[in-house]
């Protein structure tokens, strides 16, 4: 058929009194009456059991036309069931005007009856599925006075995405609590729970975190891809001098080496790439997290249970009597955990963990503030690593930007880093990257060696601007400096660079 009259299948005229799934099956659809006939698109013009079929429930002669399968589908989709896959799925589920409101709307059996009904269990699968096909980190459902809205996480920024209706939010929930083994009669407490689902052959874990609002439960969704996740050093980002002074400090036989940065910036990935690395049936290695993210194949890992008492500072206590090579510690928070840390890495392990601070330095200052003695840390510290992730051009629409926008951009960079490129890219944005012009993430590292110079400086107890100044003195490339070489080598955008390492 010609593209004209492709455009007819899907303008085709619906007939009433005939079953959908008999037109997908058979791969053919009614288009039009003509001069008391019925032009009909069939995949298979010769199967003469469909085309009488079809004339049985028509009442007239069916004149069959060839058509390619695919669009005859594409066709049965738009004429027979209009809208979105959600659209269809919640057609038939909206609630009658005043079934639910609030949170106490529906009893709990019935709610929990509701969460079973194949249409919301088939509306949660193509909320995940959707998610995983799209790449995203998390999932949020949040509730608010007139809508239900979800939103992906996608390369570290959220999107809205097509939500269901108010009216099942308790419903989709629901479901979701149950799948997580979580309690669905508690609205007022926070809970949190995983499952794990088999995804285009491969399984993903969800990690699921409930929280009361004052418009009903709010949930995020954490989603934990093995597959999709690097844990390559070669593959992460790094210069190649850092890639050689980080592989060093990880194959020392024991000091602490710290990986700073906020929330989100992907310090837990490069210290289980580390791990990785290290890995070895000679090398005992203990992890105590929370939560424990992905599994490492030889690796205990232990999950802190506050409840319980087992804390970072109680369970790392213990790990030390467990004869450990290397630790790695999720991340210190308290003083306790501090210094426990900080003798075990001068009785002869090898300690990884994270800090929140915006720089390397600033993770020295930290730990002086929590009451470290600074001998004891210049000691234990052989090393120090603030990171960040930014989003890379998207290599589909990676497009150079025009010579007066170049012109404009480098003044500023040759301003801030002392570079001058003559070419830049952005994205224009495409199916590939959901129009955002990006796709896929990668770190920008500042890797401060703790060697004499700032050994000397921790015992002077120095600011964290003395430290970083003699480090830069000693060659560290700060964040903005691998950004903005990740800018000129065309693989990330000034944009991006400014949004994750302005303070």
């Amino acid at each position: 058929m010609t593209a004209s009259e492709f455009q007819d299948l899907r303008t085709a005229e619906p007939f009433a009194d005939i079953s959908v799934r008999f037109l997908r099956e058979n791969r053919c659809l009614p288009l039009r009456r003509e001069d008391g006939q019925v032009l009909t698109a069939m995949a298979d013009p010769e199967d003469g059991e469909t085309r009488r079929s079809l004339e049985v429930v028509l009442g007239v002669p069916v004149v069959p036309v060839a058509a390619p399968e695919e669009e005859i589908l594409e066709a049965i989709q738009a004429v027979y069931q209009p809208g979105s896959a959600m659209a269809r799925l919640v057609g038939g589920l909206e609630p009658e005007e005043g079934e639910l409101v609030g949170e106490e709307a529906e009893e709990i059996g019935h709610l929990r009856d509701r969460a079973r009904e194949a249409p919301i269990i088939q509306l949660v699968d193509l909320l995940l599925l959707r998610a995983v096909e799209q790449g995203a980190s998390d999932i949020h459902l949040e509730p608010f006075e007139n809508d239900f809205r979800v939103r992906y996480r996608r390369d570290g920024i959220l999107y809205e995405t097509e939500s269901p209706p108010k009216g099942l939010q308790a419903a989709v929930l629901s479901r979701l609590k149950i799948m997580s083994r979580l309690d669905i009669a508690e609205r007022r407490l926070p809970q949190d729970g995983r499952f794990r689902l088999k995804v285009k052959g491969h399984d993903i874990d969800f990690r699921v975190s409930t929280l009361p609002t004052l418009l009903g439960e709010s949930m995020v969704i954490r989603i934990l891809d093995r597959e999709k996740v690097i844990l390559d050093l070669d593959r992460l980002g790094f210069p190649p001098r850092e890639l050689r002074q980080f592989d060093g400090l990880i194959h020392k036989p024991h000091g602490m080496l710290l990986v700073t940065g906020p929330t989100g910036s992907g310090k837990t990935t490069t210290l289980y790439a580390a791990l990785e690395r290290i890995n070895s049936p000679e090398k005992k290695i203990i992890t105590i997290e929370d939560p424990v993210e992905y599994r490492l194949a030889g690796v205990t890992q232990i999950q802190v249970k506050p409840a319980i008492g087992l804390t970072f500072a109680r369970g790392l206590r213990h790990i030390v009597r467990q004869d450990p090579d290397i630790v790695l510690v999720g991340e210190i928070r308290d003083r306790e955990t501090a210094e426990i840390a900080v003798h075990a890495a001068l009785t002869g392990h090898l300690v990884f963990s994270t800090l929140h601070t915006n720089d390397a330095a600033g993770a020295v200052t930290r730990l002086l503030e929590m009451g470290i003695e600074d001998y004891l840390l210049a000691s234990a510290v052989v090393g120090i690593m603030a990171q960040r992730l930014v989003r890379l051009i998207c290599p589909e629409c990676r497009t150079a930007l025009p010579p007066e926008a170049v012109q404009e951009e480098a003044a500023a960079l040759a301003a801030i880093a002392g570079l001058g490129p003559e070419r830049l890219y952005i994205g224009q944005g495409c199916p590939a990257c959901a129009h955002t012009g990006y796709h896929g993430r990668t770190g920008i590292y500042e890797l401060l060696p703790v060697d004499e110079v700032i050994r000397h400086l921790i015992l002077k107890r120095a600011d964290a601007v003395a430290l970083r100044d003699a480090a830069r003195k000693q060659g560290m490339q700060t964040l903005a400096q691998d950004g903005w070489a990740k800018v000129v080598a065309g693989r990330t955008t000034s944009q991006e660079v400014l949004r994750v390492t302005q303070e």
